[in-house]
């Protein structure tokens, strides 16, 4: 797993007559952690689906290492980009193990069977998880959390170059949404991931693009995007914006009371999830 460069180029998806993404660029470089933050209807997914190549933009590029992802053969796609999406539902009659296996069948040929190499990555990609306990058990029986575990292991076993992933941390406990998040950290290969939870993609993420009614509103690092003007703008929250004492990353205290008002509140309302 080695990580691959990520461009996205004034890419505008539309819905009818309304704009999901409005001419959005963004890089995500070999080994960053790039985050995505906004709020609800702000285009986050509508983008990342522009990525892994489920909605076609009306308008703009995506390159993956400067090859344009619509025009990559299938395979050649699924060994470079993985995704984990919300709400994948639970259909599956097949085990976790069987599940996160799936994850290998870009690196196969038709009717083989799992190899000890395939083995061996899916049984990492499970612990990798926290979930080797669940392996023999059934798919559609697990709560939600130990689902989404799953899922992002299966993404881990395809063994990307670029991993998407649309709010990875839903379902999961304090404690699966640190270690989820500390994985990605570790990896070689390049992450693009939207995360609701401001002060966990201070911590976890190298650099960040706010998206408000479909476009990018700012773009940085953390401690220099996450400020309390910018929480009032575009999430209408009143908030403070301090250094976290021992981690040094940005931390954002909420403050109780009226929202702020939000600028532009009300246009583009129908940008997507």
């Amino acid at each position: 797993m080695s990580g691959a460069e990520l461009t996205v180029e004034a890419v505008t998806l539309t819905a009818g007559a309304h704009h999901l993404v409005r001419d959005v660029s963004l890089t995500a470089r070999p080994g960053e952690v790039v985050g995505l933050v906004g709020p609800n209807g702000s285009g986050k997914s509508s983008l990342l689906r522009t990525v892994y190549r489920v909605l076609r933009p009306d308008a703009g590029s995506v390159r993956v290492d400067g090859a344009d992802a619509w025009t990559l053969p299938v395979r050649r796609l699924s060994r470079t980009v993985a995704a984990v999406v919300q709400d994948a539902g639970a259909d599956f009659d097949l085990t976790v193990r069987e599940v996160v296996s799936m994850g290998r069948t870009p690196h196969k040929r038709l009717l083989d069977g799992d190899s000890a190499e395939d083995a061996s990555i899916v049984a990492w990609a499970l612990d990798a998880v926290d979930a080797t306990a669940l392996a023999d058990r059934s798919f559609d029986r697990l709560s939600g959390g130990e689902r989404q575990r799953v899922l992002i292991a299966r993404a881990l076993a395809q063994q990307p170059a670029l991993l998407v992933l649309d709010e990875p941390t839903n379902h999961l406990d304090i404690r699966h949404q640190l270690e989820v998040l500390g994985l990605l950290r570790q990896l070689p290969a390049t992450v693009l991931v939207a995360l609701h939870d401001l002060n966990l993609a201070a911590y976890y993420c190298d650099r960040l693009y706010v998206l408000c009614d479909g476009a990018v509103t700012a773009s940085g690092p953390p401690g220099e995007v996450l400020t309390a003007e910018l929480l009032a703008d575009v999430y209408g929250v009143a908030a403070e914006v301090g250094v976290h004492p021992r981690t040094g990353a940005a931390q954002v205290s909420f403050l109780p009371g009226a929202p702020a008002a939000r600028a532009g509140a009300g246009v583009g309302d129908s940008a997507g999830p």
